[in-house]
């Protein structure tokens, strides 16, 4: 929900376990918090709290609450302030194990901002809560509040629930003759081909030359993978005028031999120490032309072979480009983009939008901005945007998580997950699971690539084998998950069809090999593909005609 509202809406789950949390009953349940002074008000019949006469970034008003350290909280609250616009406005958590932040919301004066998020704490009791900013300025005025506690158990259960409905399809399939009568009895199985989501594991140029890490990845039944370092501008122009696409074709190659997709990483990296170090002596017309030239080779050469371009990397963070050619330098690389390549989707790709909610960088509403300045550019309009989400966590928290998400699905643009992993610790592991059933079980994630290229001397942040090709605690993790959500093709369906010719069960979407075996068959058995895909209709069988 991006837009700035007149009037801010009810608050969520009827406030949850918030005192008052649509302010109808004054200052109930509610106090200062620092040195702050609040006041209740009313504009055009609606009631909300302001905090005024602050001195310190955190002086606001608050609301004690007991949280429980195995619950999953969602929050959400409706913010303005007095003045100014872009005012980046955190809810925050006092508790006994420290500062827990909630969310930020970047405000305006005259209309209402959604700010939405989550938190789980560490350890069970009281909490307060309240809202900063580092502008002491400006009044921060507070609607609709809500926090709603979720167990464990029923925030797996919205995310099984989720997983059923989006990325599988009930099938009911019928068994007939020749003659078109129903075969009672016969005995299916289905074994899965191709999985029509995406989900992979990011490579490198190791895997050319170690057959064992070749044969580890591709005995993984992924479906998309991305290539660590190998197609950005330093390592395919080190120096300026030789471009060298060896490795990139290759290492495509080797994706093709094995039907996995690629995403494209990256045209342009905004970070100035990223650059091929040949680039940021040039002047700003030389540095244009290179841009223009290394855009009009690389996107061209892989026309029609890639998932996806990150077209420029981590621009809500950095701005090299900006620096040297004006600020709208990324809004003119998607331009060039569409026009070399308009049918690959082409991404914003970006940390922290979903990780930390105290990077006001890269909140849902900034990464929102920068996708509208982007699409709005002259010319830009109607190219494919797609939005990437890299999601280098340490400590995940579900809750924002999934509110983050929620905001930029608002789009209806495809959202990747792209580079995930989890720094290292005893629970990294289960924080990986955790992530993984979130992500696939949101229906506005359409792929997800883990960033875990394996390298003798270690990955980037998670590995999921050792130097042996055996897999680690987290590699356990992405089997298993591989396994449940259809992807091993060991993992062979059996049935057997009714009295009628009959036989339904719940297939994730994707290919399948189908075969049935039945006493009246000529052969010993019959085969056959069958695709399963979301639009499918359980009302409607699917005709499996053999002969008998």
């Amino acid at each position: 929900m991006a837009q700035c509202l007149e009037k801010p809406q009810k608050p969520q789950y009827g406030g949850g376990i918030v005192v008052n949390p649509d302010l109808n009953e004054g200052l109930k349940g509610w106090s200062t918090f620092g040195d702050a002074k609040i006041q209740h008000r009313e504009s055009q019949g609606n009631k909300f709290i302001v905090v005024h006469s602050r001195n310190q970034p955190h002086d606001s008003l608050s609301q004690k609450l007991y949280l429980q350290k195995d619950n999953i909280y969602t929050f959400s609250a409706w913010i303005q302030v007095n003045k100014g616009n872009q005012v980046p406005v955190t809810a925050t958590f006092k508790t006994g194990g420290g500062f827990k932040h909630a969310g930020t919301v970047v405000a305006e004066s005259n209309c209402w901002s959604f700010l939405k998020g989550g938190l789980t704490v560490d350890n069970s009791g009281p909490a307060e809560l309240y809202f900063e900013s580092k502008n002491t300025s400006i009044e921060i005025w507070v609607d609709s509040i809500s926090l709603q506690p979720f167990t464990q158990n029923q925030w797996k259960s919205h995310q099984h629930q989720s997983i059923q409905k989006v990325r599988k399809s009930n099938v009911r399939i019928k068994v007939v003759d020749s003659q078109g009568k129903p075969l009672p009895n016969a005995t299916l199985s289905l074994k899965p081909n191709s999985p029509s989501f995406p989900f992979g594991s990011a490579i490198n140029a190791n895997i050319l030359t170690n057959k064992a890490y070749e044969n580890w990845f591709a005995s993984r039944s992924f479906t998309v993978t991305t290539f660590e370092n190998e197609m950005k501008w330093y390592t395919t122009e080190a120096t300026q005028g030789k471009e060298d696409y060896s490795l990139v074709d290759a290492m495509l190659a080797l994706a093709k031999r094995h039907a996995v997709s690629v995403r494209g990483h990256n045209v342009f990296w905004d970070d100035p120490q990223y650059q091929p170090h040949w680039l940021p002596s040039l002047t700003e017309p030389q540095l244009s032309a290179a841009a223009l030239k290394r855009l009009n080779s690389v996107v061209p050469r892989y026309r029609g072979q890639l998932a996806g371009w990150d077209v420029v990397n981590e621009n809500l963070h950095n701005g090299f480009f900006e620096g040297k050619l004006g600020n709208n330098a990324s809004a003119a690389f998607y331009g060039w983009a569409f026009k070399a390549d308009s049918e690959t989707t082409m991404f914003m790709n970006d940390y922290n939008t979903i990780e930390n909610p105290e990077d006001a960088k890269a909140t849902p509403r900034m990464y929102l901005q920068k996708l509208k300045e982007i699409q709005g550019f002259p010319g830009n309009s109607n190219g494919k945007m797609g939005i990437g989400l890299e999601a280098h966590f340490d400590t995940p928290n579900l809750g924002y998580v999934r509110s983050a998400i929620d905001a930029l699905a608002a789009t209806g643009l495809p959202i990747w997950i792209t580079e995930l992993d989890v720094k290292m610790s005893p629970n990294q592991a289960v924080y990986l699971e955790q992530l993984l059933r979130e992500f696939h079980s949101h229906p506005a994630i359409k792929g997800i690539v883990i960033w875990s290229a394996w390298k003798p001397q270690g990955c980037w942040q998670m590995c999921l084998t050792d130097n042996n090709f055996k897999n680690l605690p987290t590699g356990d993790v992405v089997d298993k998950l591989l396994n449940e959500w259809g992807f091993s093709r060991k993992h062979v369906i059996t049935g057997r069809a009714d009295a009628s010719g009959f036989y339904e069960t719940s297939l994730f979407h994707g290919d399948y090999e189908l075969n049935i075996a039945h006493p009246e068959v000529k052969s010993s058995s019959f085969s056959q593909s069958l695709n399963v895909v979301a639009t499918q209709k359980r009302s409607t069988p699917m005709i499996i005609q053999v002969h008998a």
